[in-house]
């Protein structure tokens, strides 16, 4: 009995004596003030960022600061259940702001994804596109366009799919939808360049693709502003940005230079063949797929590439139109 007592006040005494060293190796010297918040310095020379309980979801102070000082019903809170957490009017912007969207502390930028644009930002089937949709094959893997931190990676039932936001230093927030597969996880840190999903087509989809959104303080922008996305690159190390191009159907600024002899005027209606996908369900034929959208068996091969003998694979995604 007296034996284990002792063993148990050795034990102590040890823990108690490594305690107190690591202590004093690691003593906080002073604490410094950031743009990016308090870093801490230690006596053993080493520093660390003073970690806070709760995060508000402000990663650029100056720019808050600069939109409260403009309207003070701005808002930009941090949520991982919320796809959208704020209806901020961009009518109120009185002055231009400026960002910095690539330079050291942004760790650069990354194409989301190689694929060609196949959809623009801007009114589409009567709907506004928020985004662009680039190409890709189910799989294909998706990359954080500038570093930040996941704010949402759940599935979303108003049309995205899998869909993934991040939350930028800039003050800009990217968003990937239909994505197949996902990559990171809501409040993880994140670099330029890293996969963040793999594509696919969840939610309202017709076809493996990325829809692609850049939203500033909730509120949609042309991503061709800021994207040369045939160039595959930034168009230029700063945004302005200014109650216009919040428009919606919003050229990019650059849009006119390029084309000095269009007029702005009402557009003229194309009328071209419509395209329509129908995704295969368990159980479907090909006759069945003909029958319900008004085509044949032959017309559907023809479009699809398959053969009347081809296995139907649930899920796949058959043009009927």
């Amino acid at each position: 009995m007296k034996l284990s007592v002792l063993k148990k006040v050795f034990l102590l005494f040890i823990v108690c004596f490594f305690t107190a060293s690591l202590l004093k190796a690691q003593r906080a010297l002073d604490t410094i003030e950031t743009e990016v918040g308090k870093i801490v310095l230690y006596s053993n020379k080493t520093w660390s960022f003073l970690q806070v309980s709760t995060f508000d979801g402000i990663m650029n102070p100056r720019i808050h600061r600069e939109m409260l000082a403009q309207d003070p019903s701005f808002k930009h809170p941090w949520s991982n259940e919320v796809c959208f957490t704020s209806r901020n009017d961009m009518g109120k912007l009185k002055d231009t702001l400026w960002l910095c969207v690539n330079d050291e502390y942004d760790q650069n930028f990354h194409m989301p994804a190689p694929g060609l644009v196949t959809s623009r930002y801007g009114p589409r089937n009567g709907r506004s596109h928020n985004g662009i949709d680039i190409d890709l094959e189910t799989g294909d893997t998706v990359y954080a366009t500038w570093s930040g931190k996941v704010r949402y990676a759940k599935y979303n039932d108003g049309g995205y799919g899998n869909l993934v936001i991040i939350r930028h230093p800039n003050g800009l927030e990217t968003l990937y939808a239909h994505l197949s597969k996902f990559l990171v996880y809501p409040d993880q840190d994140i670099v330029a360049g890293e996969p963040i999903g793999l594509g696919g087509n969840t939610g309202r989809s017709y076809g493996s693709h990325l829809h692609f959104e850049i939203r500033f303080y909730d509120v949609p922008m042309n991503p061709e502003e800021v994207i040369d996305f045939a160039a595959k690159d930034l168009k230029n190390e700063n945004l302005f940005v200014h109650k216009g191009l919040f428009r919606p159907g919003a050229k990019p600024s650059d849009y006119y230079e390029d084309h000095p002899t269009e007029v702005i005027q009402a557009p003229v209606v194309v009328r071209t063949p419509q395209v329509r996908y129908y995704k295969v369900r368990p159980g479907d034929t090909l006759t069945e797929i003909a029958s319900r959208n008004g085509t044949t068996v032959s017309q559907l091969c023809q479009m699809n590439g398959i053969k009347p003998t081809s296995v139907l694979q649930v899920g796949r995604s058959l043009r009927v139109k």
